[in-house]
């Protein structure tokens, strides 16, 4: 079992930065691949990036390739997303899961209960 808590959510300028962390409990986190994920109002939640159990592998989003970057530290069972160059058009609210290394929703077993993510133009 694996219990996550995102925060580092906000609003900001367009052009800015937000860096989100997700606190993972339970001694399995280092077994699992980490992913974030985000929706935003009347849209599909969609995949942003994720990484391997080790960290070796990351993939992204085209949509934030570039600008954003996913990074973990298993000693201390936090994985972080910092974003940079933020648009209005990242607004959503920003989800942690935990599970196999994938860009799919379904192969992610545990979820956090999401951080507000507001970009102003």
């Amino acid at each position: 079992q694996v219990q996550l808590v995102e925060s580092g959510g906000g609003l900001v300028q367009a052009g800015g930065s937000l860096r989100l962390s997700c606190a993972a409990s339970g001694r399995t986190f280092s077994t699992f691949a980490m992913g974030w994920f985000r929706q935003a109002p009347g849209k599909e939640r969609e995949f942003v990036t994720a990484i391997s159990w080790g960290g070796g592998s990351t993939r992204y989003a085209d949509s934030v390739k570039g600008r954003f970057t996913i990074s973990r530290d298993n000693g201390k069972n936090t994985v972080s997303l910092q974003m940079n160059s933020l648009k209005p058009e990242d607004t959503a609210v920003y989800y942690c899961a935990a599970g196999t290394y994938s860009s799919s929703s379904i192969d992610y077993r545990y979820w956090g209960q999401g951080t507000q993510v507001t970009v102003s133009s």
